[in-house]
């Protein structure tokens, strides 16, 4: 479909000025110019000042007849701390695709966490010539979401010790007179909301006063076992001093201390609920499934089981609607949810994707981003997030660069804050010929779900032609559709309009059908080994405590959801300084945990943390606010 866009064309200058100096360089399109050209009228959406709309999720029941676009997935080889620029990629194909090509096209990118940007890394809006504006806007409290999700989280943990402060100083008969207390004639009722822990306990009773001694007990007493509960406090800054906190030490809890912590909010499971809803219907079920620990009888527990399934609806219910922006050239992007890549499935939300294949029509593109390399993030986009949602991807892109595969080489450790090593930053073809192999187990991985795959070379100042001619024959080799160098960061739309011919095509000559890397009805072991196997592991060895929770979430009933690992970016392997294309090992599983209302199991390969810390100096010392324009500076 070709498209009539209202799209800007770049003033490009070299060298490349900062992040910040580019995204304040640009005077963005109000936002009801971009939602025009989308065929969005404001009764689509709900303003969020002057850059930024929610789109409501009507717009996919009254576009349910029409024919989706192409989906594109951006995935990457194993990347360096650097990062290698998948953002950047999946910015600069949309904007040649919508600015140089006269395509209708959409970005799907996730919501970066605060967390991050006033850490180590910075912000998460692309780079260069290539990037979401307003910069400051997307990298900071966007529309509330994550604080939505703080707010309903943390409204969760405090339910959970509430309830046990209360049984542990109430009689069965008086936890039911005050969870069930009389209206003003003296009758007694149960809340809407009671029902669901009712017809889970096979009760079919209609008034409090009908259950009998013993079902009293089963309603009124959930008796959470401390030690089991999994959900923690969460808050949307790095700080390490709340990763293991106590709580109840006032006087007026009665001596209730227990352990616990704090995690970053996106890496709360309502993040990952959020990213897999596809509706309003079913993600008020999603939250009201989510586990929180078991009963000392070994029974798990809900937030249904606690009642507070709708409150948690609620304050969620704005957060659902993604967000609509754009990008340095004017092309649209949604913006929606940003789970974590590694205990949870890092891509977007499926209803921003449904929304966008639906606004391009046929001949359009959608393109979203999977979080960390292809063995990660492509493999949990299709093995989870494509189950959930029905939708098929044509393409998928791999992004590398040089530096990375030199690294995987054999070249020096890369530390992010350092600077390069000359072996980076001078041709040597070898080092990049040797490791085309993470390239080529990319590749043939990505290949395996029936897309076409195309690479991206993200090109450097000091990249060489005979270092860039070996990725893309090694890319072809190994069964690419086509390998294309950009050069979106220092151009924007126009260095990657190669590449977005290239995905034109791949996705007009997809011919296999989209194959899972697993079915969901064999065992929870079975499914753990089938992906390690796409590592290039030999085997898989299981913790007893591993053993103990995979036995237990079987005997739950849970074995038929889909696997998110948690494993280290750096490298196919559990051991991040095995770069290369590792194979022969035998991969470790320390602990296996479950995220039941998101809807997967998630094995721990090592140790992962959930709650950041800030360096010695982290970004903020450059963050500050222009008193005379009330820009931001200093954002990266």
């Amino acid at each position: 479909m070709t498209s009539s866009m209202t799209t800007r064309r770049l003033q490009v200058v070299s060298p490349v000025p900062a992040d910040i100096d580019i995204a304040n360089s640009v005077q963005p399109l109000h936002i009801s110019e971009i939602a025009k050209d989308l065929n969005l009228n404001p009764n689509h959406y709900d303003l969020y000042g002057k850059y930024k709309a929610k789109v409501l999720l009507s717009v996919i029941d009254e576009l349910e007849g029409a024919r989706d676009g192409y989906y594109v997935v951006v995935g990457g080889i194993t990347p360096t701390p650097l990062g290698e620029g998948k953002s950047t990629t999946t910015v600069g194909l949309c904007q040649a695709m919508g600015a140089f090509l006269d395509k209708k096209v959409v970005t799907c990118l996730r919501q970066p966490s605060q967390g991050p940007t006033f850490g180590i890394k910075g912000g998460a809006a692309g780079g260069g010539y290539s990037q979401v504006i307003p910069m400051d806007e997307f990298n900071l409290h966007l529309t509330g979401d994550i604080h939505a999700i703080t707010a309903a989280n943390n409204l969760l943990a405090a339910a959970i010790d509430t309830r046990i402060f209360h049984e542990a100083t109430q009689s069965d008969k008086a936890l039911l007179n005050r969870l069930c207390p009389p209206n003003k004639e003296g009758k007694r009722s149960f809340a809407d909301i009671m029902f669901r822990r009712l017809k889970k306990l096979g009760i079919s009773k209609d008034k409090p006063d009908e259950l009998t001694p013993e079902e009293v007990k089963k309603f009124a007493r959930l008796d959470i076992d401390p030690d089991s509960i999994t959900w923690r406090r969460v808050m949307d800054v790095n700080d390490r001093f709340l990763r293991k906190i106590t709580i109840g030490q006032g006087p007026e809890e009665k001596g209730m201390v227990r352990e616990t912590g704090f995690d970053i909010s996106v890496a709360s499971e309502i993040m990952a609920v959020l990213a897999l809803t596809t509706s309003l219907s079913d993600m008020r079920e999603r939250l009201g499934k989510m586990v929180i620990g078991n009963s000392k009888a070994g029974d798990p527990i809900t937030a249904d089981d606690l009642g507070v399934g709708g409150a948690l609806t609620v304050l969620m219910k704005d957060a659902i609607n993604p967000t609509l922006m754009q990008t340095l050239e004017g092309t649209p992007v949604l913006v929606h949810a940003g789970p974590f890549a590694n205990i949870a499935h890092g891509n977007s939300s499926i209803v921003a994707d449904k929304i966008a294949l639906k606004l391009v029509g046929p001949g359009g593109f959608v393109v979203t981003e999977a979080g960390f390399g292809s063995d990660i993030g492509t493999e949990k986009f299709m093995n989870i997030k494509c189950r959930y949602s029905g939708l098929t991807p044509q393409c998928a892109i791999v992004v590398a660069t040089i530096r990375a595969l030199k690294m995987h080489g054999g070249g020096p450790e890369v530390v992010a804050g350092r600077p390069l090593d000359r072996a980076y930053t001078s041709e040597n073809v070898a080092l990049v010929e040797a490791g085309c192999v993470n390239l080529t187990r990319h590749i043939s991985n990505t290949k395996a779900y029936g897309v076409n795959v195309v690479v991206a070379v993200n090109m450097f100042s000091t990249d060489s032609e005979a270092e860039l001619n070996v990725v893309r024959n090694s890319a072809l080799n190994a069964g690419a559709f086509d390998a294309v160098i950009c050069t979106h960061h220092a151009h924007g739309g126009k260095g990657a309009v190669d590449l977005g011919n290239a995905v034109q095509k791949a996705c007009e000559n997809v011919t296999q059908p989209l194959k899972f890397l697993y079915p969901l009805d064999i065992s929870i072991k079975e499914k753990i080994e089938a992906i390690a196997r796409s590592y290039g592991a030999a085997g898989v060895e299981y913790s007893e405590q591993a053993e103990k929770q995979i036995e237990m979430y079987s005997k739950q009933g849970f074995s038929d959801l889909p696997i998110c690992m948690s494993k280290t970016q750096y490298s196919f392997s559990h051991t991040p300084s095995q770069k290369g294309a590792p194979s022969g090992f035998v991969l470790p599983i320390r602990d296996v945990r479950a995220s039941i209302g998101a809807g997967f199991i998630y094995p721990l390969v090592g140790t992962m943390s959930t709650m950041p810390g800030l360096p010695t100096r982290p970004c903020f010392f450059e963050i500050d606010v222009d008193i005379t324009t009330g820009k931001v500076l200093g954002l990266s």
